[in-house]
């Protein structure tokens, strides 16, 4: 990286941090770390500089990092730093109060009080090249540890650098928690490689409240001020804010060059509603265990609806019963579990490489419903059509082993009617086969999230519980198998 020492790294709307300055709290706190012998960090914190420093850090120390996202449980964290072995947690002096009578010492970074517990901790084996492990919420709600190497987190970084370059992006707001690999690493060390600037804002301050509350006229407003190039959402955020826009009569800022969007599925009727808004919102694809993304629609090789072409650091291919599988900047492997990944990682996704190089991810495999006709049906296919019609929030399709399939659905905004709803299952019926279409649904009972025991931590819906809870409704059997 080749950037002068008095270049902004970091914003956190208040103040800039350069590089020089930046790399030198990193330092101090790496002497910190090794003067302490830590061996693993846990991070418990809000977006901010001090994030990105500690991050920093841990790898110029050599200690392994552990980040934490602030919404997961109290039983998910003590989870993760047990199975983890973290020897030290740092965190604001509020949160360190659930850890009263461990050992601790104050430790300001980047100008931000921070506290430095000491935990007791079982050493742990990791794979060989360990360097950070995150920790994602199955559908289970039980978090499991990705292990992944400095070597495989820099290959992405550098691949969308590259992939990137042409946009000349110089400002990434960072809208989602670091503790999400997306952003930690597309939002972080991708710019932070090319020697952008990072507007690193508290993640209320964009309208984000634990993981699934969005003010998206919160978060126009501070995409007005900050004038970003760069964004990376989720779907659920970018559908909040192109209605939002909509709502207004606005829209997006022209410093925008570029909105990834990933985590789920988005759908071409989303991305076309973004970009004549204003919004550049380009699709991507990725897992924990390829260190966050493999594809990405990019400005002059896009196609809404596909997860875009692979990036320069991965490889994607098909096997015969069609399963994604990927390959480049893979894990070092899972937490516990001492076997090492294969040269080709298998995703659980079932999709396409159509003949001009785009990845279509039609969805799980393990959601693939069978119908009493025998047809397969991939539940996450005819949701995203779903969310396509803007009065449709979120969608779950059932209707495994039944004669046709039905759908629970909660709408964008709660004022929206029965009848717009059904308005808009019609018009999403109408771009799907007879065999996919949704033949009767009913309303959430409640917003799919960890909240209402709907969703995960990270949002993916739970089935078994939306199934259970609007069986009745529905006219199902609440032990029918998804």
């Amino acid at each position: 990286m080749n950037t002068d020492a008095t270049t902004i790294a970091l914003n956190d709307g208040q103040r800039g941090i350069t590089y020089a300055a930046m790399h030198e709290a990193a330092q101090t706190l790496a002497d910190v770390l090794r003067a302490q012998s830590t061996r693993v960090l846990a991070t418990l914190m809000d977006n901010s500089p001090a994030w990105v420093i500690a991050d920093l850090a841990a790898g110029q120390a050599g200690v392994v990092h552990v980040p934490l996202p602030a919404f997961f449980t109290p039983a998910q964290i003590g989870h993760a730093l047990m199975a983890a072995g973290v020897d030290s947690l740092l965190t604001t002096e509020a949160v360190a109060k659930q850890w009263a009578h461990a050992p601790r010492q104050d430790c300001t970074v980047a100008g931000q009080a921070l506290q430095c517990l000491r935990l007791p901790a079982l050493q742990q084996t990791f794979p060989a090249g360990t360097a950070k492990i995150t920790f994602t919420s199955g559908t289970t709600g039980q978090p499991k540890g990705v292990c992944l190497t400095a070597q495989g987190m820099r290959q992405v970084a550098d691949g969308l650098v590259l992939a990137l370059e042409p946009l000349g992006i110089r400002r990434h707001l960072c809208a989602l928690p670091f503790a999400v690999l997306l952003e930690n690493i597309a939002g972080v060390m991708a710019p932070l490689a090319r020697g952008a600037e990072i507007i690193v804002l508290p993640l209320g301050d964009l309208g984000l409240t634990g993981s699934s509350s969005f003010d998206p006229a919160r978060f126009h407003a501070a995409v007005q001020q900050h004038q970003p190039n760069s964004l990376i959402l989720l779907p659920q955020m970018l559908r909040a804010w192109v209605g939002w826009l909509s709502r207004q009569g606005q829209r997006a800022p022209a410093s925008l060059r570029m909105v990834a969007v990933g985590g789920a599925a988005v759908g071409a009727p989303l991305i076309e509603a973004a970009h004549r808004l204003g919004i550049p919102a380009y699709e991507g694809y990725g897992l924990s265990e390829g260190a966050s993304v493999q594809t990405l629609n990019l400005p002059g090789a896009d196609r809404p609806g596909s997860a875009g072409k692979p990036l320069p650091h991965a490889s994607v291919r098909v096997t015969r019963d069609g399963e994604l599988e990927v390959s480049g900047s893979l894990f070092a492997g899972y937490l516990g579990d001492p076997k090492a990944p294969p040269d080709w990682w298998p995703t659980g996704d079932l999709g396409h490489i159509d003949a001009d190089g785009f990845v279509q991810v039609r969805g799980r495999r393990k959601n693939v419903l069978i119908t009493a006709f025998g047809r397969n049906v991939s539940p996450e296919w005819v949701e995203t059509a779903l969310r396509g019609e803007n009065a449709i929030g979120q969608a779950v399709v059932l209707g495994d082993g039944q004669a046709a399939l039905s759908a629970v659905l909660w709408p964008t905004n709660p004022a929206i009617a029965d009848s717009e709803l059904h308005a808009a299952v019609h018009v999403a019926n109408a771009s799907l086969p007879d065999y996919a279409r949704i033949r009767h649904w009913v309303r959430a009972a409640a917003a799919f999230s960890a909240d209402t025991g709907m969703a995960t931590a990270n949002g993916r819906p739970q089935r078994d519980a939306i199934l259970a809870r609007h069986a009745e409704a529905l006219g199902l059997l609440a032990d029918a198998a998804l």
